[in-house]
């Protein structure tokens, strides 16, 4: 109930941003991501810098619904959705509001999305890409799809940083690995029962690990990109599971 008040309030704002120059509307995002982040009872730690580069594409990994909220406090970034996102009761409107970007990615839309992305980082934005392609179930990182890193080769000439988000406490206490079920949202789950089930416990955390960026032409190609990035983040996802930080 709170989230959506809160949403209501924040609507007219990020609506009248969005036609107005500058970056209000991506600073605004971020707000509006913590705001939810605070009422769900979603604790952020964070380590690491966020890279002064832009355009940057973020790489991370994915395992919740959850990852929306605590990236988007986080990273000034756009998401990428599926385009049947777009169609869904509030979160569609949600979504567009922070200027997610929807893709198909059908042979007969792949180019013109492609254009759009690539416009969208021309244009200073940056985006967040989950390589995976879908979410896993947290215990952990599912093989990295090479083709979603062509982003990194284009002609904007982006820097790549890597993130790694990991739930590690619920309600005040370490994350076993059957506890990761209950925060990772992955398969078949409705959304709906999972939220609910959330929102019985006080709190939980996620931390986000920001890794070195990358700058462009470092890499030959996006599959030997692709698989550094993968072997990274999956390192630092099993630290992190185990209790251990990060070197």
């Amino acid at each position: 109930m709170l989230v959506a008040v809160w949403t209501l309030l924040a609507v007219p704002v990020q609506a009248v941003l969005l036609i107005c120059p500058g970056r209000g509307k991506e600073r605004f995002a971020r707000v509006y991501w913590r705001g939810v982040a605070r009422i769900l009872g979603l604790k952020l730690r964070v380590i690491g810098e966020l890279t002064t580069s832009r355009p940057v594409v973020f790489i991370a990994n994915h395992s919740s619904w959850l990852d929306i909220v605590a990236l988007g406090a986080v990273l000034p970034a756009c998401f990428i959705a599926k385009g049947d996102v777009a169609g869904w009761p509030v979160i569609g409107a949600i979504a567009r509001l922070g200027r997610t970007i929807f893709v198909s990615r059908a042979r007969d839309t792949v180019v013109r999305e492609q254009r759009e992305l690539e416009g969208r980082l021309a244009g200073g934005d940056n985006i967040i890409l989950f390589p995976e392609g879908t979410t896993s179930d947290g215990n952990r990182v599912l093989p990295f799809a090479s083709a979603f890193l062509t982003l990194a080769f284009c002609p904007a000439n982006p820097a790549v940083q890597p993130v790694t988000i990991v739930y590690d406490q619920l309600d005040g206490l370490p994350v076993r690995r059957g506890d990761r079920a209950e925060l990772a949202w992955y398969g078949d789950m409705d959304l709906a029962p999972h939220a609910l089930r959330l929102g019985r416990r006080h709190s939980y955390r996620a931390t986000i690990v920001l890794g070195a960026p990358v700058p462009p032409g470092v890499y030959k190609n996006r599959k030997v990109l692709s698989a550094a990035l993968e072997c990274q983040i999956a390192a630092t996802a099993a630290a992190l599971r185990q209790g251990r930080l990060p070197a």
